[in-house]
């Protein structure tokens, strides 16, 4: 063999064996684990997207940061969720020490659009808990930051991934009543999860956009999606006639009171170790009350609401949200110009009832037919750990389930516009409020 050929031979062979060599080491090699910090380390952020996420997914993610105004509180956070991760109470020290690829936000609503808008000027995509923010100008914000910075936002809609949900998105895009034209939605808190938002910081417009925001989102992001199309002009009316100045006494929170003994709505945190541990243990630091009065004068947001959306392919909703009933669930129905599709969700009440969803189609000729959907697991019906899956471990989306700007714009402009509407006993449309448009169907 001549002395090139075999040069040419054995460097052709050292070349495959370390390209082979390397492929191996490569596929042997840990993979990278997403770098996720957290803004807002309550109840909500260590619990869904803290022990959970760890629990699930902690082999592809790690936390390399946490913050919170309240130092005491992003400690015990940090030990809760054991880990080793440093804690600031300054978030821009925080987003340049640590550079994380992902940003969790979970703070109070109000303050979304300013971590939301840094962390994706700091080059991380985020991830948020719903609302996406308060008002449509930390909308705007949003809107504009993700277009500049290129990097994206992922509204968590829970909701959309519960079983039973998904069962209705299949039957209307099978068009099971025909074309949709008008839908019915009632909502029910009952006097617990109800009251609770009366107690905490959701009391007060400036921090939660009232409950036609922070809660109804969850609910206007399931018709825009069920209905597979914007809103496009809302008329709403609200009051505050139940919590706040709607009663005889009050105090400034549940464990000093004087009327203990007469208030049916007396709570006492303490019995929660776990709330106590992350509120009660540190509300030193910074005099935020777990336990607030239901009954305090400062509440200014409604405690019933009904809105009339009209949807941009023309169909009508009529929602509604009561925060004082005996039960808790929702009834829902669609009309289509084929038949009815509708259900009541029960989700806790005071009589025992099976472990189903129950969903009742009846076309305008011929016999109903009820399917049962089996709603025995946990976390909102087995919508949040689908959720976190999604979000740390992206699949396939044939229901179209993540949710993005656009949708959680979508969603929370229609609580905003059913706000300025209440406020002006004028309809307000969409269209009006940021640059996005209404569109028929949804892209």
């Amino acid at each position: 063999m001549k002395r090139r050929t075999f040069a040419q031979l054995t460097g052709s062979a050292l070349a495959g064996s370390l390209l082979t060599n390397n492929a191996l080491a490569s596929a042997l090699a840990p993979a990278k684990k997403t770098r996720v910090a957290m803004v807002g380390t309550g109840h909500r952020g260590l619990g869904m997207w803290g022990v959970d996420v760890l629990k699930e997914h902690g082999d592809k993610m790690e936390f390399v940061g946490l913050c919170d105004i309240n130092p005491g509180r992003v400690e015990t956070g940090r030990k809760m969720l054991g880990v080793n991760c440093p804690t600031f109470t300054d978030f821009d020290k925080m987003m340049k020490q640590v550079k994380p690829d992902v940003l969790i936000v979970t703070t109070v609503d109000a303050t979304h659009n300013e971590f939301i808008v840094k962390g994706m000027e700091y080059g991380a995509d985020i991830v948020t808990e719903k609302p996406m923010t308060t008002d449509e100008k930390k909308c705007q914000q949003i809107i504009d930051a993700e277009k500049r910075t290129g990097k994206k936002v992922k509204v968590t809609f829970n909701y959309r991934y519960s079983p039973h949900r998904q069962k209705l998105f299949e039957l209307l895009r099978a068009g099971v009543i025909g074309n949709i034209t008008s839908a019915d939605f009632h909502w029910y808190l009952d006097v617990h999860h109800g009251a609770d938002y009366f107690r905490r910081w959701h009391r007060l417009r400036q921090n939660s956009g009232s409950l036609l925001v922070h809660k109804a989102t969850h609910h206007f992001d399931l018709l825009n999606w069920w209905l597979d199309s914007d809103p496009e002009e809302v008329y709403a009316n609200g009051q505050l006639n139940f919590y706040g100045k709607n009663n005889s006494f009050r105090h400034t929170h549940c464990r000093p009171c004087p009327h203990k003994d007469k208030c049916q709505f007396y709570w006492d945190v303490t019995k929660d170790a776990r709330l106590t541990k992350i509120y009660v243990d540190n509300e030193k630091y910074d005099g935020y009350l777990r336990d607030g009065c239901v009954w305090k004068e400062d509440i200014d947001i409604f405690d019933k609401m009904a809105v009339q959306i009209k949807y941009a392919n023309q169909v009508q909703v009529s929602y509604s949200l009561t925060t004082y009933s005996p039960y808790e669930g929702y009834r829902i129905a669609f009309n289509g110009t084929k038949g009815r599709l509708e259900a009541w969700i029960k989700e806790r009440q005071t009589w025992d009832e099976e472990a189903f969803d129950e969903i009742q189609l009846t076309p305008n000729f011929g016999k109903r037919e009820i399917i049962r959907i089996p709603n025995n697991e946990e976390g909102h019906g087995g919508g949040d750990v689908r959720l976190r899956k999604q979000i740390f471990q992206p699949g396939a989306d044939p229901y179209r389930q993540s949710a993005g700007t656009r949708d959680g714009a979508m969603s929370c402009l229609v609580g905003i516009a059913a706000r300025h509407s209440i406020d002006t006993g004028k309809p307000v449309k969409i269209g009006e409020l940021t640059t996005l448009k209404p569109q028929v169907i949804r892209a």
